[in-house]
Protein backbone atom coordinates (compact mmCIF):
# COMPACT_ATOMS: atom_id res chain seq x y z
CA UNK A 1 0.00 0.00 0.00
CA UNK A 2 1.40 3.46 -1.10
CA UNK A 3 0.30 5.14 2.12
CA UNK A 4 0.13 3.83 5.38
CA UNK A 5 -2.63 2.87 6.71
CA UNK A 6 -4.81 5.37 9.00
CA UNK A 7 -8.57 4.75 8.29
CA UNK A 8 -9.58 1.43 9.46
CA UNK A 9 -13.23 -0.25 9.25
CA UNK A 10 -14.27 -3.57 11.90
CA UNK A 11 -17.19 -5.56 10.82
CA UNK A 12 -18.96 -6.87 14.08
CA UNK A 13 -19.12 -5.33 16.89
CA UNK A 14 -19.24 -8.09 19.22
CA UNK A 15 -16.40 -9.24 21.91
CA UNK A 16 -13.77 -10.39 19.10
CA UNK A 17 -14.55 -6.92 16.92
CA UNK A 18 -14.95 -4.47 19.79
CA UNK A 19 -11.47 -5.73 20.71
CA UNK A 20 -9.94 -4.87 17.87
CA UNK A 21 -11.59 -1.60 17.20
CA UNK A 22 -10.12 -0.98 20.99
CA UNK A 23 -6.37 -1.76 19.86
CA UNK A 24 -7.03 -0.07 16.54
CA UNK A 25 -8.28 3.26 18.50
CA UNK A 26 -5.39 2.35 20.82
CA UNK A 27 -2.90 2.88 18.32
CA UNK A 28 -3.98 6.59 17.42
CA UNK A 29 -6.15 4.99 14.12
CA UNK A 30 -9.31 6.35 12.71
CA UNK A 31 -11.89 3.31 13.55
CA UNK A 32 -15.61 2.69 12.40
CA UNK A 33 -17.60 -0.43 13.81
CA UNK A 34 -20.18 -1.54 11.35
CA UNK A 35 -23.04 -3.37 12.99
CA UNK A 36 -26.36 -4.65 11.39
CA UNK A 37 -28.24 -2.21 13.32
CA UNK A 38 -28.05 0.73 15.46
CA UNK A 39 -28.64 -1.25 18.54
CA UNK A 40 -25.92 -3.56 18.05
CA UNK A 41 -23.68 -0.46 17.30
CA UNK A 42 -24.61 0.85 20.79
CA UNK A 43 -24.28 -2.36 22.44
CA UNK A 44 -20.64 -2.59 20.72
CA UNK A 45 -20.00 1.05 21.77
CA UNK A 46 -20.45 -0.01 25.12
CA UNK A 47 -18.43 -3.03 25.26
CA UNK A 48 -15.53 -1.26 23.75
CA UNK A 49 -16.36 1.66 26.54
CA UNK A 50 -16.72 -1.18 29.43
CA UNK A 51 -13.22 -2.57 28.33
CA UNK A 52 -11.44 0.74 28.01
CA UNK A 53 -12.39 1.80 31.70
CA UNK A 54 -11.62 -1.64 33.37
CA UNK A 55 -8.02 -1.13 31.78
CA UNK A 56 -8.34 2.56 33.38
CA UNK A 57 -9.55 1.06 37.00
CA UNK A 58 -6.49 -2.13 36.27
CA UNK A 59 -3.45 0.81 35.72
CA UNK A 60 -3.21 -0.23 31.97
CA UNK A 61 -4.58 3.05 30.79
CA UNK A 62 -4.71 6.22 31.61
CA UNK A 63 -7.89 7.98 31.64
CA UNK A 64 -6.41 10.83 29.06
CA UNK A 65 -5.48 7.87 27.02
CA UNK A 66 -9.12 6.29 27.21
CA UNK A 67 -11.10 8.87 26.01
CA UNK A 68 -8.31 9.88 22.94
CA UNK A 69 -9.33 6.04 21.77
CA UNK A 70 -13.34 6.61 22.43
CA UNK A 71 -12.79 9.69 20.77
CA UNK A 72 -10.98 8.39 17.24
CA UNK A 73 -13.95 5.50 17.18
CA UNK A 74 -17.42 5.34 15.07
CA UNK A 75 -20.59 3.29 15.54
CA UNK A 76 -22.83 2.32 13.01
CA UNK A 77 -25.65 0.74 11.83
CA UNK A 78 -24.73 0.99 8.27
CA UNK A 79 -21.90 -0.83 6.39
CA UNK A 80 -21.91 1.75 3.50
CA UNK A 81 -20.06 3.88 6.59
CA UNK A 82 -16.92 1.53 5.53
CA UNK A 83 -16.10 3.26 2.08
CA UNK A 84 -13.49 5.34 2.96
CA UNK A 85 -11.66 2.58 4.47
CA UNK A 86 -7.87 1.18 3.56
CA UNK A 87 -8.51 -1.50 5.63
CA UNK A 88 -11.88 -3.58 6.61
CA UNK A 89 -11.22 -6.13 9.02
CA UNK A 90 -14.13 -8.67 9.29
CA UNK A 91 -15.08 -10.00 12.67
CA UNK A 92 -18.74 -11.70 12.93
CA UNK A 93 -20.24 -14.98 13.80
CA UNK A 94 -17.84 -17.92 12.43
CA UNK A 95 -20.63 -19.12 9.16
CA UNK A 96 -18.81 -19.26 6.11
CA UNK A 97 -21.95 -18.02 4.27
CA UNK A 98 -22.61 -15.13 6.71
CA UNK A 99 -19.06 -13.94 5.96
CA UNK A 100 -18.90 -14.85 2.49
CA UNK A 101 -21.98 -12.70 2.07
CA UNK A 102 -20.02 -9.93 4.09
CA UNK A 103 -16.95 -9.70 1.74
CA UNK A 104 -19.33 -9.75 -1.49
CA UNK A 105 -20.49 -6.43 0.18
CA UNK A 106 -17.79 -4.38 1.08
CA UNK A 107 -15.71 -5.64 -2.28
CA UNK A 108 -18.69 -2.93 -3.93
CA UNK A 109 -18.86 -0.87 -0.73
CA UNK A 110 -15.21 0.12 -0.42
CA UNK A 111 -13.83 2.53 -3.35
CA UNK A 112 -10.19 2.46 -2.57
CA UNK A 113 -8.78 -0.02 -5.07
CA UNK A 114 -5.63 -0.26 -2.45
CA UNK A 115 -7.93 -1.38 0.36
CA UNK A 116 -7.13 -4.51 2.37
CA UNK A 117 -10.01 -6.67 3.52
CA UNK A 118 -9.56 -9.10 6.13
CA UNK A 119 -11.42 -11.25 8.12
CA UNK A 120 -10.75 -12.93 11.98
CA UNK A 121 -12.06 -16.02 11.29
CA UNK A 122 -10.60 -19.19 13.08
CA UNK A 123 -10.63 -21.72 10.42
CA UNK A 124 -12.90 -20.99 7.65
CA UNK A 125 -10.73 -20.81 4.53
CA UNK A 126 -9.69 -17.70 3.17
CA UNK A 127 -9.49 -18.14 -0.35
CA UNK A 128 -13.79 -18.71 -0.15
CA UNK A 129 -13.71 -15.32 0.96
CA UNK A 130 -11.44 -13.47 -1.27
CA UNK A 131 -12.92 -15.16 -4.03
CA UNK A 132 -16.32 -13.82 -2.90
CA UNK A 133 -15.19 -9.85 -4.12
CA UNK A 134 -12.72 -9.06 -7.43
CA UNK A 135 -9.99 -8.06 -5.01
CA UNK A 136 -8.54 -11.88 -4.35
CA UNK A 137 -4.96 -10.85 -3.98
CA UNK A 138 -5.86 -8.12 -1.56
CA UNK A 139 -8.04 -10.37 1.10
CA UNK A 140 -6.20 -12.48 4.04
CA UNK A 141 -6.59 -13.69 7.71
CA UNK A 142 -6.07 -11.58 10.52
CA UNK A 143 -6.81 -13.87 13.20
CA UNK A 144 -6.65 -12.14 16.85
CA UNK A 145 -7.02 -13.74 20.14
CA UNK A 146 -8.96 -13.09 22.80
CA UNK A 147 -9.10 -10.88 24.93
CA UNK A 148 -7.36 -8.46 21.71
CA UNK A 149 -6.28 -5.83 23.97
CA UNK A 150 -4.25 -8.28 26.02
CA UNK A 151 -2.90 -11.14 23.94
CA UNK A 152 0.12 -10.41 21.71
CA UNK A 153 -0.25 -12.69 18.53
CA UNK A 154 -1.87 -12.09 15.20
CA UNK A 155 -1.93 -15.07 12.84
CA UNK A 156 -1.27 -13.50 9.08
CA UNK A 157 -2.83 -16.14 6.34
CA UNK A 158 -2.28 -15.90 3.08
CA UNK A 159 -4.35 -17.68 0.48
CA UNK A 160 -2.79 -18.58 -3.38
CA UNK A 161 -4.63 -15.05 -4.14
CA UNK A 162 -3.12 -13.38 -1.82
CA UNK A 163 0.11 -11.03 -3.11
CA UNK A 164 3.25 -10.83 -1.34
CA UNK A 165 2.97 -7.29 -0.92
CA UNK A 166 -0.22 -7.51 0.95
CA UNK A 167 0.84 -10.11 3.40
CA UNK A 168 4.19 -7.72 3.99
CA UNK A 169 1.91 -4.59 4.62
CA UNK A 170 -0.18 -6.02 7.43
CA UNK A 171 2.79 -7.23 9.16
CA UNK A 172 3.85 -4.48 9.07
CA UNK A 173 0.50 -2.85 10.65
CA UNK A 174 0.20 -5.32 13.21
CA UNK A 175 4.15 -5.14 14.20
CA UNK A 176 4.66 -1.80 13.71
CA UNK A 177 0.96 0.10 14.61
CA UNK A 178 -0.72 -2.29 16.50
CA UNK A 179 2.30 -3.23 18.61
CA UNK A 180 1.60 -6.77 18.69
CA UNK A 181 3.54 -10.25 17.16
CA UNK A 182 2.70 -11.66 13.78
CA UNK A 183 3.44 -15.53 12.60
CA UNK A 184 2.13 -16.34 9.07
CA UNK A 185 0.68 -19.63 8.22
CA UNK A 186 -0.83 -20.78 4.74
CA UNK A 187 -4.66 -21.14 3.78
CA UNK A 188 -5.47 -24.29 6.03
CA UNK A 189 -8.44 -24.42 7.82
CA UNK A 190 -7.39 -24.05 11.62
CA UNK A 191 -4.14 -22.31 10.77
CA UNK A 192 -1.49 -22.24 12.99
CA UNK A 193 -2.89 -21.79 16.47
CA UNK A 194 -6.34 -23.59 16.49
CA UNK A 195 -5.01 -26.54 13.88
CA UNK A 196 -3.21 -27.82 17.78
CA UNK A 197 -5.56 -26.32 20.45
CA UNK A 198 -8.87 -27.54 18.91
CA UNK A 199 -7.89 -31.17 19.03
CA UNK A 200 -7.05 -30.61 22.44
CA UNK A 201 -10.17 -29.11 23.46
CA UNK A 202 -12.30 -31.54 22.27
CA UNK A 203 -10.25 -34.57 23.58
CA UNK A 204 -10.79 -32.97 26.73
CA UNK A 205 -14.99 -32.46 25.99
CA UNK A 206 -14.68 -36.42 25.20
CA UNK A 207 -12.82 -37.49 28.53
CA UNK A 208 -16.02 -35.06 29.77
CA UNK A 209 -18.61 -36.93 28.24
CA UNK A 210 -17.15 -40.07 28.70
CA UNK A 211 -17.12 -39.28 32.68
CA UNK A 212 -13.31 -40.03 33.09
CA UNK A 213 -13.30 -37.20 34.62
CA UNK A 214 -15.07 -34.18 35.79
CA UNK A 215 -14.56 -30.77 34.09
CA UNK A 216 -13.23 -29.44 37.22
CA UNK A 217 -10.73 -32.05 37.44
CA UNK A 218 -9.71 -32.08 33.85
CA UNK A 219 -9.07 -28.33 34.11
CA UNK A 220 -7.14 -28.60 37.26
CA UNK A 221 -5.34 -31.51 35.71
CA UNK A 222 -3.87 -29.44 33.23
CA UNK A 223 -3.39 -26.20 35.13
CA UNK A 224 -1.71 -27.72 38.39
CA UNK A 225 0.31 -30.85 36.26
CA UNK A 226 1.23 -29.00 33.06
CA UNK A 227 0.83 -25.55 34.34
CA UNK A 228 -1.43 -24.33 31.64
CA UNK A 229 -2.78 -20.98 32.60
CA UNK A 230 -6.34 -22.46 32.11
CA UNK A 231 -8.06 -25.84 31.95
CA UNK A 232 -9.04 -26.83 28.40
CA UNK A 233 -12.94 -26.73 29.46
CA UNK A 234 -12.69 -23.23 31.01
CA UNK A 235 -10.84 -22.23 27.68
CA UNK A 236 -13.47 -24.15 25.79
CA UNK A 237 -16.07 -21.60 28.01
CA UNK A 238 -14.18 -18.36 27.19
CA UNK A 239 -13.98 -19.14 23.13
CA UNK A 240 -17.37 -19.92 23.02
CA UNK A 241 -18.71 -23.64 22.72
CA UNK A 242 -20.62 -22.20 19.51
CA UNK A 243 -17.23 -20.69 18.19
CA UNK A 244 -15.24 -24.43 18.84
CA UNK A 245 -18.17 -26.30 17.47
CA UNK A 246 -17.99 -24.29 14.02
CA UNK A 247 -13.60 -24.36 13.90
CA UNK A 248 -14.09 -28.21 15.17
CA UNK A 249 -16.69 -28.74 11.93
CA UNK A 250 -14.57 -26.56 9.72
CA UNK A 251 -11.25 -28.77 10.34
CA UNK A 252 -13.20 -32.01 9.91
CA UNK A 253 -14.61 -30.86 6.44
CA UNK A 254 -11.37 -30.01 5.66
CA UNK A 255 -9.35 -32.80 7.08
CA UNK A 256 -11.68 -35.46 7.37
CA UNK A 257 -9.62 -36.39 10.83
CA UNK A 258 -11.78 -38.11 13.68
CA UNK A 259 -9.90 -35.92 16.24
CA UNK A 260 -11.61 -32.90 14.53
CA UNK A 261 -14.94 -34.24 15.15
CA UNK A 262 -17.48 -32.13 17.60
CA UNK A 263 -18.18 -34.43 20.52
CA UNK A 264 -21.82 -34.95 20.89
CA UNK A 265 -21.86 -33.08 24.07
CA UNK A 266 -20.28 -30.35 22.53
CA UNK A 267 -23.17 -30.40 20.17
CA UNK A 268 -26.31 -30.48 22.64
CA UNK A 269 -24.64 -28.06 24.64
CA UNK A 270 -24.96 -25.53 21.80
CA UNK A 271 -27.93 -26.32 20.81
CA UNK A 272 -29.39 -25.65 24.52
CA UNK A 273 -27.68 -22.52 24.46
CA UNK A 274 -25.01 -23.49 26.47
CA UNK A 275 -22.31 -21.55 25.31
CA UNK A 276 -20.07 -21.17 27.99
CA UNK A 277 -19.20 -17.65 29.92
CA UNK A 278 -21.04 -15.68 27.60
CA UNK A 279 -24.27 -17.29 28.15
CA UNK A 280 -23.51 -17.45 31.81
CA UNK A 281 -22.97 -21.85 31.58
CA UNK A 282 -21.08 -24.31 30.25
CA UNK A 283 -18.73 -26.65 31.43
CA UNK A 284 -18.39 -24.16 34.03
CA UNK A 285 -20.62 -21.74 35.82
CA UNK A 286 -20.51 -17.74 35.72
CA UNK A 287 -21.87 -14.35 36.74
CA UNK A 288 -23.09 -12.53 33.70
CA UNK A 289 -23.79 -9.68 36.33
Amino acid sequence: MSTPIRRVGIVGGGQMGAGIAEVCARAGLDTVVAESDADRARAARERVAFSLERAVQRGKLDRGSAEDAQARMVFTGDLDDLADRQLVIEAVVENADVKTGIFTALDKIVEDPEAILASNTSAIPIMRLGMATGRADRVLGLHFFNPVPVLPLVEIVSSLHTTPGTVETMESFVRDTLGKTAIRSQDRSGFVVNALLIPYVLSAIRMAESGYASAADIDAGMVLGCAHPMGPLKLADLIGLDTVAAIAESLYDEFKEPLYAPPPLLQRMVQAGLLGRKSGRGFHLYDRG
